[in-house]
């Protein structure tokens, strides 16, 4: 398989988008436009990005400080600006952080260094999140088949459409126990 095809693969995965930001080696606020998120752990608190190598920001975030800043679906020129189609207007900087952050997020994670791993031409990033914030009216922007989206209309009146292992009335833990709804069936002669 070519790299083309391989992309357009990964592009049947929808994501969210982010802007990883952090200062360079002058203690200027630097921004890169980053689809490859993710949540790792509630305990630690853990969370991954994943920067090609020959972006300016991978080279800035080891060891260092970084804010995982979550897009909401007005931030459109914001992902542009960061992804290297800089903007007019340029996106506002929130100053009420350690590490530099962007204002309007949908949410905002502040992480400190955990480890980095390789990842092939990219270098895998796993921070520590110290502090959060989050703006729950806002809509996130989203990334499907190389193209901006924004979440549109529920599936469902329900996460999940009933399930009862669902965020709105609990999941279940490790110490749930079930009991079937049926009895089993037990034939003649048994």
């Amino acid at each position: 398989m070519d790299q083309r095809m391989i992309r357009n693969i990964f592009g049947q995965f929808a994501s969210g988008v982010t802007v990883i930001t952090c200062t360079n080696v002058d203690g200027t606020p630097h921004g890169a436009t980053v689809t490859a998120f993710t949540a790792i752990s509630l305990e630690p608190r853990l969370c991954q990005v994943t920067l090609t190598r020959k972006s300016k920001a991978c080279g800035y975030l080891n060891d260092a400080p970084f804010a995982v800043n979550i897009l909401a679906s007005d931030q459109l020129d914001t992902a542009m600006h960061f992804a290297g189609k800089p903007q007019n207007p340029e996106p506002e900087w929130n100053s009420a952080s350690s590490v530099p952050v962007l204002a309007g997020n949908a949410a905002t994670l502040v992480c400190s260094p955990w480890a980095s791993y390789d990842g092939g031409d990219h270098v895998i990033y796993i921070g520590e999140i110290i502090g959060a914030d989050v703006n729950t009216s806002k809509e996130p922007l989203l990334f499907y088949r190389s193209t901006f989206h924004d979440l549109g209309d529920t599936s469902g009146t329900s996460a999940y459409n009933g399930s009862l292992d669902d965020p709105h009335s609990g999941w279940f833990d490790a110490t749930a126990q079930f009991t079937p709804l049926h009895r089993p069936l037990v034939t003649a002669g048994a």
